[in-house]
C-alpha cells in the first residue's frame, strides 16, 4: 500500500522492544496457520516465544475409530510443530474442543499465564468475525479472542482482579502490545515480510496430519495467500515482473494496550 518495505519479524520485534512473546490458540495447529512463518523470525532473532493451546482439540481430525486418541495425537503434532519454530513451550488449557467461551474461569487462567511469563507481547486469535471468510471465525477462535482481550486489559494490571492469583505470587503488570491475527481484513495494520519463512510455516503445518485430508491443497492455499498479502501491501514500489521472486507475507492487527501515551484507566 506505501510502496515501502514491508518489516521483517525481527525488524518489528526490535522496533517494539519484543523479547518474549506469548501466543494464544484455540486448537493445536491454528497458530501455526495464523503466524507460523512470523513465529519462526522471531525466534531466530532471540525471541522467546511460547504457546498456549486453549482447548485440547478432540473434535479434529477425520478417522472415527481412532477419535478416542486424537487429543494425544493432537498434542503431539503442535509440540512438533511448535519445536520445528524454534518455540521453547507448549501449554494446554484443555478446556473442551468446540465449547470454549470467556467465562471468568477461562479468563483467570490466561491472566495466569500472562503474569507467570510477563511477555512484551501476546499474539491471539481476532474476538471479531470475518465475514468474508467465516471458518477463519469458528466460535472457538473468537471465544480465544475475548477471553485474551478481556485478560490484556484491565485484568493482567489490576492487582485486585482474580485475588488468588496474587496470592500465588503471580503480581499484575501492564502488558505492552495485543497482537491479533485471523480477523477482518480491514483490521490489519501491521504486514510482516515473512519471505524465506514460508517453508517454515509448511512444514509446521504438515505435522498437523490429523486436519489435512489434502496436504498439497493446503499448502498451495496458504502459499496463495501469503503471497498475495503482500503483493497488496508492498505497494507499487514492490518488485514486478515475471523474473521476481515471490514474497510472502503474514497480516496482523497490532494494538498498543501501554504505551508513552497511556494513562491509568484511560
Amino acid at each position: 500500500m506505501s510502496g515501502q518495505p514491508l518489516p521483517t519479524p525481527a525488524e518489528v520485534a526490535a522496533t517494539h522492544g519484543w523479547r518474549r512473546v506469548l501466543a494464544f490458540g484455540a486448537h493445536p495447529d491454528d497458530l501455526d496457520f495464523g503466524a507460523a512463518a512470523t513465529v519462526a523470525g522471531l525466534t531466530r532473532a532471540g525471541v522467546e516465544v511460547t504457546y498456549c493451546v486453549m482447548t485440547d482439540g478432540d473434535a479434529g481430525g477425520f478417522e472415527a475409530e481412532d477419535h478416542h486418541t486424537i487429543t494425544t495425537r493432537r498434542q503431539q503434532e503442535q509440540r512438533d510443530a511448535a519445536a520445528l519454530l524454534g518455540v521453547r513451550d507448549v501449554e494446554f488449557l484443555g478446556e473442551r474442543d468446540g465449547y470454549l467461551e470467556p467465562t471468568h474461569a477461562v479468563i483467570e487462567q490466561v491472566v495466569a499465564r500472562m503474569r507467570r511469563h510477563r511477555p512484551d507481547a501476546v499474539l491471539a486469535m481476532h474476538p471479531e468475525r470475518d465475514w468474508d471468510r467465516l471458518q477463519r471465525s469458528h466460535p472457538d477462535h473468537l471465544a480465544v479472542g475475548e477471553a485474551v482481550v478481556r485478560a490484556s486489559y484491565p485484568a493482567v494490571e489490576n492487582p485486585f482482579a482474580y485475588p488468588r492469583l496474587a496470592e500465588q505470587g503471580l503480581e499484575a503488570y501492564r502488558l505492552p502490545w495485543l497482537v491479533l491475527y485471523g480477523g477482518p481484513a480491514a483490521r490489519t495494520n501491521l504486514v510482516v515480510d515473512v519471505t524465506g519463512a514460508e517453508q517454515d510455516k509448511l512444514r509446521a503445518l504438515r505435522h498437523h496430519v490429523s486436519q489435512h485430508p489434502d496436504v498439497p491443497r493446503m499448502e498451495a492455499f496458504v502459499l496463495r495467500g501469503m503471497a498475495e498479502l503482500h503483493r497488496r501491501w508492498s505497494g507499487p514500489g514492490a518488485a514486478a515482473g515475471e523474473d521476481a521472486p515471490e514474497r510472502y507475507a503474514e497480516g496482523f492487527h497490532l494494538v498498543a494496550v501501554n504505551d508513552a501515551s497511556t494513562i491509568s484507566g484511560f
